[in-house]
């Protein structure tokens, strides 16, 4: 027996190829799929309902799609706050270097948790940093969000150019080649699960260019299409990455990246600032996707990502939140409305972004980036039942007429339920499936004992 939730009386922005949308309308929900939507009432006659909710005043949208984040730094937020990506990273790896598992599991509640409370029902979090003998720490991410209930792509990142190599992290902060290969092969054959409607998969993610070597590039984008699993690094993000890159390389970035295998349908990139038209070219002919974090772009002063150009282009182009020492906030929904504001600071200005496509990018413009905007992304017969009940009628929206107008341009919207696989997991703002109380106290007493540990160092 399939048990059906049906939603009723609510605006519906399904984020379909047409766009689709109902000014009153209904879902619903068998199992773990969408099986019916549209305007006026659900039909009559239908069985086995064991849940019907009145959604009036609220907006029902696909669930978001985090597709760049770093976990572990939900316990480092407030430092070095105005440095630029360079100065920041040599500023904080010394105390990133001294995680342990109990403190990156932490860290994964706390970011998990945030994200959850506002929206996002699929996760991925870029995790790189592994010092020696610090426990299970891919294994401690993937728990919390199977106990958070939330979608998840471990991006199993690595670092192999440290200090004495001319990179950034100091030198026992990374792994060796073939450590990083073989641990990162390891994690993929434990943990990926390539069936339809998956709950955690796996990328391989070496962290950037300034932090792997050459080899670890290339023998990564192998490995990768040897199991079949998607690619993921940061590319492009500063003036000082492009230098660097011509320095060591000859070359820039997004030429680098192509040398060495990682442009492609199976890749997608974090940040992509600065990028020429021969760049989005190329991303555009390969299929090679980005991750877009507007936030984390201006807190660190790397710059204004050429997003509409990449849209025109045809370059798939998701949200990312990035690691919350870098956007403190740590939440997807209110990049809705950065990206938009802070795209119509570039050269289109108004025209850049409107809030329909703001709303794309974070729905199933993260679905396509991760590889799955075949089963999430969009409200869709037959496809997964990962949506959102935005309320929209109090004080802060009631006055705008438009309903995804007032999602991305008015004030953060309070998150009524949240779905995953038919799965509630947010219930009037709170997690259903995990105390946030005491997740904000383990997060704040491990960033005690990791900044006493550092400073001890």
């Amino acid at each position: 027996m399939v048990q059906r939730i049906v939603i009723e009386n609510c605006s519906i922005a399904t984020v379909d190829a047409d766009d689709t949308e109902y000014a009153d309308g209904h879902v619903v929900i068998a199992g773990d799929r969408i099986e019916s939507l549209g305007a006026g009432r659900a039909p009559e006659g239908l069985t086995d309902v064991v849940r019907r909710i009145d959604a009036t005043g609220h907006l029902v949208t696909p669930g978001l799609v985090n597709t760049h984040h770093h976990f572990y730094q939900w316990i480092t937020r407030g430092l070095a706050t105005d440095h630029n990506l360079f100065d920041w990273l040599v500023a904080l790896y010394p105390t990133w270097a001294r995680i342990d598992e109990q403190m990156v599991h932490a860290a994964a509640q706390g970011s998990l948790a945030m994200m959850a409370r506002g929206g996002v029902t699929t996760a991925m979090d870029h995790h790189y940093v592994f010092p020696r003998g610090t426990g299970d720490l891919s294994g401690a991410i993937i728990g919390a969000a199977r106990d958070m209930g939330v979608r998840f792509t471990l991006a199993r990142g690595s670092m192999d150019r440290s200090e004495k190599d001319g990179g950034l992290p100091p030198d026992f902060a990374v792994e060796t080649l073939d450590g990083a290969l073989a641990a990162t092969e390891a994690t993929v054959r434990e943990h990926h699960d390539a069936s339809f409607g998956a709950m955690t998969q796996v990328a391989v993610a070496p962290c950037s260019p300034f932090s792997v070597s050459t080899e670890l590039l290339r023998e990564g984008a192998q490995l990768a299409r040897r199991l079949g699993v998607r690619l993921h690094t940061h590319g492009s993000e500063t003036v000082e990455e492009e230098k660097f890159c011509h320095e060591l390389f000859g070359m820039g970035p997004t030429d680098y990246f192509e040398s060495t295998g990682w442009l492609g349908e199976d890749v997608w990139m974090a940040h992509c600032v600065h990028m020429n038209d021969s760049d989005i070219d190329a991303f555009a002919r390969t299929g090679t996707g980005v991750a877009h974090c507007p936030s984390s772009n201006a807190r660190l002063a790397a710059g204004i990502a050429r997003v509409p150009d990449m849209l025109a282009a045809g370059v798939p182009v998701g949200l990312g939140v990035d690691g919350t020492a870098s956007n403190e906030s740590g939440e997807l929904h209110t990049e809705l409305r950065n990206a938009l504001l802070i795209n119509r600071l570039g050269a289109h200005r108004e025209a850049a972004l409107t809030a329909r496509q703001a709303l794309r990018l974070g729905t199933h413009g993260g679905a396509r980036v991760l590889g799955r905007a075949h089963e999430i992304g969009s409200l869709e017969p037959g496809k997964l039942a990962d949506l959102v009940l935005w309320k929209l009628d109090t004080l802060a929206h009631a006055s705008i007429a438009d309903p995804v107008t007032a999602l991305v341009l008015g004030a953060a919207a309070p998150v009524t339920a949240s779905f995953v696989n038919g799965r509630q997991i947010v219930a009037d703002g709170r997690l259903s499936l995990a105390d946030e109380d005491a997740i904000a106290r383990t997060t704040r007493e491990e960033a005690r004992r990791l900044a006493e540990i550092a400073a001890r160092a």
